[in-house]
């Protein structure tokens, strides 16, 4: 299903639509077939005006078999279209699928537009000739659904032939039994005829800048990031990670940039992965850690060297949903408060966060930007669902980008390890064996004049209010916060951070065309936060923050700036809808 969603996303893509995607993977490896335990989806929304969000309740839905009707009919909107295998609706399956009685038979579809098709019988009649098993036969069922769906929205087959001569060049059986169900799904909508009220659909160019654009997922943009701000930086990249979901596509892509001085490390283990991106940013590369929640959390006492050390260092959280190993391949955005203070002592670090996939790009380089210039450790937080899902980009013409270089101390006149910069508070970087500059640094408090140890009650003071300083200077290089949509003062604010972004985006431009008077705030930088936020939210009569957790960010805004903030909460694993986020906004302004 990833691989058929993956190829209407490039059809879309290729047909000029402005596009925004959700895959949404089963947790376990090989569940199984035929359980609700094991449905694989993958939801696109896409049309002729900017999309900034994987969509709201469905418009169409195609379910392969019962477990997939299961669990993706509650988001089908009353009077959508249900395209189903009715050959797959066997007893058998529909007992795996917990289900008592066949729905295509009992009424409960009644409020949808349901076409049956014998999907699994026409596509083993159409590759009949092209001598494949049955099991393989069967395996090219989504190809005849992708080509019917072709069909509705004309969208061009060719690229995805292509793609299927190109991948199973080994197996040319396979590739001319895909293509000939992908043409034989294509061929039914054009000679099928079909129930009353289904027609097909002429979907727009989309009104975009010009440009040269390509698809990208957040686990892609965020990896581009990392080498254009080592790159800018003037740094090698050292990425020190240990495999967990949704976090190893960064490991899986960076470990393809050999070319542009990146060095990957597979470590045995969480501690180890972190450790050694230390070792790395010691000896004058940039480094870089990547994870989700259980492993920042084991990662935590390192994240705190690195404060205490003083070194750069760039962690990336993809959060998922649930406290311990909960659920893998959900998503959800509840370590903010981990990023923020889950450390053990004062423990500071900058926190950004990522609000789309193509975001991820400029987010990274910002990292690296504060992490090299103020020398502490930068988190970024980004999620499964912006890591997965994938939206057309811009490729930005990187020879227009200022670098900021890095410069290492090479002076051993008056030097030590902790002799700051006056401006931003940053220690000198030394990379190990330059002449002069022989220095030890380690975990245990330093003397905040000569870098040696100490137990000093009074330089222990010192030493946290320059570490908590400089993170609270980084708040200079940051910029003021504005208003995404509406007016910049009012009756309501709708305030997001990560991947709200496109959902209230939906929402509170909706209402804007409506005539209600309510305005989007979007939350890049964590902490430190933008220096107008405070004053910012007080010109507002009332906020509400929706979020993927219990509520953590609308803590944060009330405790630093006293706003009487009022949280949304959803933590199902799924991302908001925009309709939610309207009743919200509506809910709040009658209240």
């Amino acid at each position: 299903m990833q691989l058929t969603g993956a190829q209407f996303t490039q059809a879309a893509a290729l047909a000029g639509n402005d596009l925004s995607t959700f895959p949404d993977f089963p947790a376990e490896i090989r569940a199984p077939i035929g359980t609700t335990f094991g449905v694989s989806a993958f939801q696109i929304n896409f049309g002729s005006r900017a999309i900034k969000t994987a969509g709201d309740a469905l418009d169409m839905l195609v379910a392969m078999n019962p477990a997939a009707l299961k669990v993706e009919i509650a988001d089908l909107r009353v009077g959508g279209m249900l395209i189903v295998d009715s050959g797959a609706f066997s007893d058998r399956n529909l007992r795996k699928a917990g289900f008592d009685e066949n729905p295509l038979e009992d009424g409960s579809l009644d409020g949808y537009r349901v076409i049956e098709i014998d999907i699994s019988r026409l596509t083993l009649e159409a590759v009949k000739d092209h001598g494949v098993s049955k099991k393989d036969g069967l395996r090219c069922k989504n190809m005849w659904a992708l080509g019917l769906v072709y069909w509705m929205y004309e969208r061009d087959r060719q690229p995805t032939t292509d793609w299927l001569t190109t991948k199973f060049a080994s197996r040319p059986e396979i590739a001319t039994s895909n293509i000939a169900a992908l043409n034989a799904g294509h061929a039914y909508g054009e000679t099928a005829e079909m129930p009353e009220g289904v027609a097909r659909f002429h979907i727009r160019p989309a009104e975009i800048e010009p440009g040269l654009y390509r698809t990208v997922t957040g686990g892609e943009a965020l990896s581009w990031g990392l080498v254009a701000g080592a790159r800018l930086a003037g740094l090698k990249l050292f990425l020190g990670s240990y495999p967990i979901t949704p976090a190893s596509p960064i490991l899986h892509i960076l470990s393809h940039l050999k070319h542009h001085d990146v060095v990957t490390f597979q470590a045995e283990d969480e501690i180890a992965a972190v450790c050694s991106a230390i070792g790395a940013s010691y000896a004058g590369s940039l480094g870089v850690t990547s994870s989700s929640g259980p492993g920042i959390a084991l990662k935590g006492e390192a994240i705190g060297l690195a404060v205490g050390v003083e070194l750069p260092l760039i962690i990336v959280n993809s959060q998922r949903a649930g406290p311990s190993t909960g659920l893998p391949t959900k998503t959800e955005q509840s370590d903010l408060f981990q990023a923020v203070y889950g450390r053990n002592g004062d423990c500071p670090i900058i926190v950004l966060a990522t609000r789309s996939p193509s975001d991820c790009f400029d987010v990274a380089i910002e990292a690296v930007a504060l992490s090299t210039k103020y020398m502490v450790p930068v988190l970024i937080l980004t999620d499964g669902y912006i890591a997965n899902a994938a939206e057309p980009w811009r490729i930005p013409d990187f020879d227009t980008r200022e670098g900021f270089p890095v410069k290492f101390r090479t002076d051993p006149e008056g030097f030590h390890p902790f002799l700051r910069d006056p401006d931003t508070l940053a220690r000198g970087w030394a990379i190990p064996g330059t002449p002069g500059l022989q220095h030890r640094i380690g975990g245990i408090e330093k003397d905040f004049d000569s870098g040696h140890i100490s137990y000093e009650a009074k330089n222990h003071k010192r030493m946290t209010d320059a570490r908590i300083g400089k993170v609270s200077g980084a708040a200079r290089d940051i910029a003021l916060q504005e208003v995404v949509v509406g007016p910049t003062s009012g009756k309501l604010a709708v305030v997001g951070w990560g991947s709200t972004f496109g959902p209230i985006n939906g929402a509170v431009s909706d209402l804007l065309e409506e005539g209600v008077e309510v305005s989007q705030i979007h939350v890049r930088n964590i902490w430190p936060m933008p220096r107008n936020l405070g004053d910012l939210l007080r010109g507002f009569e009332r906020v509400i923050v929706p979020e993927m957790n219990a509520g953590q960010l609308v803590k944060l805004l009330r405790s630093e700036f006293l706003v009487d903030a009022k949280g949304i909460s959803k933590v199902t694993g799924q991302p908001f809808k925009i309709e939610e986020i309207k009743t919200a906004i509506r809910a709040e302004m009658e209240s």
